[in-house]
């Protein structure tokens, strides 16, 4: 346990980055920069995220002191607040990036931050379960309890973005990337394939639970490719199709007619390359639709196991791959929508931004 002036000192530290500016960068940017990573380049890019990831990490710490409703005082909350602050210290201590091996040792650094906080989301989770039991669940919420949503939405965001920043700086440093990929950034991202590997992964899921899994049709351009992060589009798609095969699973488990496909359309625009997801799993009333976007009116029981690294492999999860989703799609300038016709089906859309030029949105 840090002594009290060492705390102090560090609380005034956070007060003191976190008030400073945040520079957000473009997708188009972050693939022009990683284009040569050059020793000077990635000396740049370290010195520049030595200050960054201090001015974001600060912010959250300071958020997750600060939140309504007895919250900050939640256990898991407070073990995620810790992790901020133990790596706002790390970066904060460690000294001024000059040469190569300073740089090699910084890149070090801030890859094991990005471990410490692999189970931030299930632990922020944990959180709001805790406090949605305390509150005595969804019906008793107090007004104002939108407030909570709107926190996570901007944490979840400036998590993306920092996990992004680091993972890019460190990508960098592989020797032999795979031909146009620069850093976390494909080149060449293929939507179909992408689309079919998320597939085959969501009705292994689906398999396991309930021991079939409802077909996955795919339509489009096989040759077409643009520039965008595999991982981010691979996890949009793996949570959309997911729960469109739940959907049809549970609506056709028991029935005689043969459970119909769910289908994904990619279409490439000038603008943006928009991929649909439909099903015909019955649709969600439409007084429901609007709190599929919320963190807080989750079906599911329990988050996860926190000692396992399963985040999203589950077929009900934590309620929290459809709001995650889309600020995943939000951060490069896309999108998510969903439209659903009661007593038929859904459709996602989700529009990504072909132009890679929006800036990161910094909240």
């Amino acid at each position: 346990m840090a002594s009290e002036p060492v705390a102090r000192a560090v609380a005034e530290e956070v007060a003191r980055w976190g008030g400073m500016r945040q520079t957000g960068l473009s997708l188009r940017y972050m693939m022009e920069f990683g284009a040569r990573p050059t020793e000077r380049n990635l000396l740049l890019a370290a010195q520049f995220l030595h200050k960054e990831l201090s001015i974001r990490i600060a912010r959250r710490a300071q958020d997750l002191d600060t939140l309504p409703f007895g919250l900050s005082t939640k256990p898991a909350i407070l073990k995620v607040r810790d992790w901020y602050l133990n790596s706002f210290r790390d970066i904060r201590y460690f000294p001024e990036v000059r040469n190569q091996d300073d740089e090699l040792a910084f890149t070090e650094m801030i890859k094991m931050i990005r471990l410490r906080h692999n189970n931030v989301v299930p632990t922020m989770a944990l959180g709001v379960q805790q406090l949605k039991k305390d509150l005595g669940g969804t019906k008793a919420f107090p007004p104002g309890i939108d407030v909570i949503h709107q926190f996570l939405d901007r944490f979840y965001m400036s998590r993306i973005g920092i996990r992004m920043l680091i993972g890019q700086h460190v990508a960098l440093h592989d020797p032999d990337p795979e031909p146009g990929v620069i850093g976390l950034i494909n080149t060449r991202l293929s939507p179909m394939l992408v689309a079919q590997l998320a597939s085959e992964d969501a009705r292994a899921i689906c398999m396991r639970e309930y021991g079939s899994a409802p077909d996955v049709n795919i339509y489009g351009d096989p040759d077409f490719t643009f520039p965008y992060v595999t991982p981010h589009l691979h996890l949009m798609m793996f949570e959309l199709v997911k729960n469109s095969l739940r959907a049809v699973q549970e609506r056709y488990m028991n029935s005689d007619k043969h459970a119909p496909p769910v289908r994904i359309i990619v279409a490439d625009g000038a603008e943006d390359v928009t991929i649909k997801i439909s099903d015909e799993g019955g649709g969600i009333p439409r007084s429901g639709l609007s709190r599929i976007f919320t963190y807080l009116y989750s079906t599911a029981e329990n988050p996860p196991d926190l000692d396992g690294h399963n985040e999203g492999v589950t077929m009900a999860g934590y309620g929290y791959g459809i709001p995650i989703s889309r600020l995943y799609a939000r951060y490069f300038g896309g999108d998510l929508q969903i439209i659903s016709m009661e007593g038929y089906g859904t459709d996602a859309y989700l529009h990504l931004s072909r132009l890679g030029d929006s800036e990161e949105p910094l909240l």
